[in-house]
């Protein structure tokens, strides 16, 4: 006998965070441009829309990979920033956090880094973990950085391509260092989460409620 599949993600859940981006899109849109959707975690934000409604394992795997230990960085240098009071780990990664030059509803709207990473893990929980989501994250990466070096302005530094800093790097040609970031992105970041979240997170096929889990 067919049964129906079971809704794995809760309808509230799936109704505030859409809601919550269609908040910030026009908002962000507007007072920092397009191109700013280019950074990994605002890409994230948005596959996070479809892979919430979908329950799409591959999809939310795919995002975890990518963001997941770079949100974290975000948020330590976020609390850290507050309680100290200036930048304690050196990326100033928060910085924009703490100035007036930034609108206090684009700033309100950034602190969506700190929940996105906890939507993340509760969605893996309930999905599982997909292996494939390893070698997707790069390629996308693949895509993303050489567009961010050729479409964005330096002095924004989206995800990075100029620089590690503010101040764009000057120790290596350009090209050069954004070629080793196609390299780093995926072995000192991707390649450490995706092993993490496969042992965390495996995969064991049911077919009676389309959970999969494999046990190794």
């Amino acid at each position: 006998m067919l049964t129906t599949p079971t809704t794995l993600l809760p309808l509230w859940l799936k109704l505030l965070y859409t809601l919550f981006v269609m908040i910030l899109v026009p908002v962000y849109w507007k007072a920092l441009g397009l191109v700013n959707f280019l950074w990994g975690s605002d890409i994230a934000l948005l596959l996070m829309v479809i892979g919430l409604w979908w329950e799409n394992r591959f999809l939310v795997s795919t995002v975890a990979v990518g963001v997941l230990l770079p949100e974290l960085f975000w948020v330590l240098d976020y609390f850290t920033h507050l309680v100290a009071g200036r930048d304690v780990i050196g990326l100033n990664a928060t910085g924009y956090m703490f100035s007036g030059n930034t609108s206090m509803l684009v700033r309100t709207l950034s602190l969506f880094h700190v929940f996105l990473p906890l939507i993340i893990i509760y969605a893996l929980k309930q999905l599982s973990y997909d292996s494939r989501a390893f070698p997707a994250q790069i390629f996308l990466t693949w895509l993303v950085l050489p567009a961010s070096y050729l479409l964005t302005d330096p002095a924004k530094n989206i995800n990075w391509v100029f620089g590690i800093t503010e101040v764009p790097q000057t120790w290596m040609p350009e090209i050069f260092y954004l070629f080793l970031l196609l390299i780093l992105f995926p072995l000192i970041v991707f390649w450490p989460t995706h092993l993490l979240l496969r042992k965390i997170f495996p995969l064991e096929i049911d077919v009676y409620n389309h959970r999969f889990r494999l046990f190794r």
